[in-house]
């Protein structure tokens, strides 16, 4: 089939894209920014069209001729009204699959029940909690298929919970939660909400199964893992599985889901706006009901969650993560365009230049930039990128958590730090821009030249545009700091790239261009 899938830089979309190309159907993807997908390995294999799903109007080209569509966008993260966000998306992909002419729409939803007063009661937080009860997040997922399915293309509607995956939101928490925190004081529900994981690599099959499939469409179907567990039990697995001594965990009453994704907001990778609502959900049982269960129409047998916690973890071992969800975040506001770029409407810009020169070649100074931040740290004064870390995720922010896909490779998009990347040009440009809570928009760029008898200068520039009279008191509050920091940092990375041996500075980042139907996309 010809197939178009919307949100195809995401969690889920980017590993989507190959196992359908696998597959043999002909995919276009769609995206706000075509150009994050540029660094992706499977960009040569599918049409790539521009179109924002809040946007009626620019869908048109994207879904004109596809004769199924894949719906994976979510506005979780990207703004606090995310359920009226994903409302008007519905409807604007419903009226623009039918006016393409699709057969099909592929949607997937969350799991739980369907009657808010479904009786019995799960405790959460101090106060009784009905199973039927949906949190904002659940409803919002019911509502969007709700929503497509009012329309003349049929849809098949999938719903999962829990999607262990390296790089998942739900996989990282996990990890973080188990790993950090040999002792735990929980919530009581921890102990009591069943729900159902499942393995990515079963979420790509039951997504590329249905399609075409006639006793599929029209169907709201549940998938899931053969493990129902509760929170509790999850994290005990994790623990065997990790090889980790069993955990010690406390329920306590008192822990309302607000509080605990507070806390999950400092412990895990996850910031506030995405834990919040993710926690909230956590209250609800979300088990596959028996009469809605995928395997009567898709006969597949899903991995175990203990299996699929060992396909996510050797995958995280390996270094070889495709799609992190924090490469799916946005932020809560666009960002600003580069003062270079065209859309750049002027304004007040403050910067801090600095230069340095080195023997090695501009690829190997491109490799050194390439590896900043993560594990590997920021070479200059590494306690104090931390604690600026630390300052944002109290605030509110990202923080340093998410660090980032892998050790030594960055596209477009990729979350690195409290940065998004925005441009990765081999050998020539890297460019970050801030995702921390500013009063302003600030950008770190790298640009790399080489030098006439051989080697490379390296241009360092950091830039923000301030906001106010707050933002331009918080750049000259800052400036000491950028004093022990932005210079140095220059000139070690130039060093760094100098003092490397020579055979790991004659290439830039290993994998642009890997090809994906070589590398699976499902652990």
């Amino acid at each position: 089939m010809k197939v178009l899938v919307i949100g195809a830089s995401g969690y889920i979309g980017g590993r989507l894209v190959p196992a359908l190309l696998r597959a043999g159907h002909e995919v276009r993807c769609m995206a706000r920014r075509p150009e994050n997908l540029d660094a992706l390995p499977w960009r040569h294999q599918v049409e790539v069209a521009a179109g924002d799903v809040l946007d009626g109007d620019s869908l048109a080209e994207a879904f004109a001729g596809q004769e199924a569509v894949v719906h994976l966008v979510h506005a979780m993260g990207d703004t606090d009204d995310f359920a009226d966000a994903d409302r008007r998306g519905a409807v604007n992909v419903r009226e623009a699959a039918a006016a393409g002419g699709a057969r099909q729409i592929v949607y997937l939803g969350g799991l739980g029940p369907e009657d808010d007063d479904e009786p019995g009661a799960s405790a959460g937080g101090g106060a009784l909690r009905r199973p039927g009860k949906l949190s904002r997040h659940l409803a919002s997922r019911h509502e969007v298929g709700e929503v497509l399915a009012d329309g003349p293309v049929p849809v098949t509607e999938l719903r999962a919970a829990v999607v262990i995956g390296s790089g998942s939101a739900s996989f990282e928490m996990l990890r973080s939660l188990v790993e950090v925190l040999p002792v735990m004081v929980v919530p009581r529900w921890v102990s009591h909400t069943r729900c159902q994981p499942i393995a990515i690599r079963d979420v790509l099959h039951y997504l590329v199964a249905v399609l075409d499939r006639p006793e599929a469409m029209g169907k709201v179907l549940d998938i899931g893992g053969p493990s129902v567990v509760t929170y509790q039990e999850m994290m005990q697995v994790y623990a065997r599985v990790a090889d980790l001594p069993r955990r010690v965990i406390i329920g306590v009453p008192v822990l309302s889901p607000g509080l605990s994704s507070h806390w999950i907001n400092l412990v895990t990778p996850l910031p506030i706006g995405l834990a919040r609502p993710l926690v909230d959900s956590l209250t609800t049982d979300v088990v596959v009901r028996p009469d809605h269960d995928i395997r009567d129409v898709i006969p597949h047998e899903p991995v175990d969650l203990a299996g699929a916690i060992e396909l996510a973890l050797v995958r995280v071992r390996e270094l070889d993560v495709l799609t992190s969800w924090s490469g799916a975040a946005r932020p809560t506001q666009p960002a600003e365009p580069f003062p270079s770029d065209p859309g750049w409407s002027g304004g007040t810009l403050l910067s801090d230049t600095q230069t340095a020169e080195t023997d090695a070649s501009p690829e190997a100074v491109f490799s050194v930039v390439e590896g900043i931040g993560g594990d590997r740290g920021w070479y200059v004064a590494d306690v104090l990128w931390r604690l600026r870390g630390v300052a944002d995720k109290l605030a509110g922010g990202v923080g340093m958590r998410r660090g980032r896909r892998h050790p030594d490779q960055l596209r477009p998009g990729d979350a690195l730090d409290f940065w998004r990347v925005e441009v990765v040009d081999p050998p020539h440009e890297i460019r970050l821009h801030a995702e921390m809570r500013l009063p302003g928009s600030a950008w770190l760029d790298w640009q790399i030249e080489p030098r006439p008898g051989g080697g490379a200068t390296l241009r360092q520039r950091a830039l923000f545009a301030p906001k106010g009279l707050f933002g331009r008191a918080y750049w000259w509050a800052m400036l000491p700091f950028h004093a022990m920091i932005f210079g140095r940092l220059c000139t070690r990375l130039a060093a760094e790239a100098h003092r490397r041996p020579a055979a790991d500075r004659s290439v830039t980042g290993a994998s642009h261009g890997t090809d994906p139907l070589v590398r699976s996309p499902d652990r």
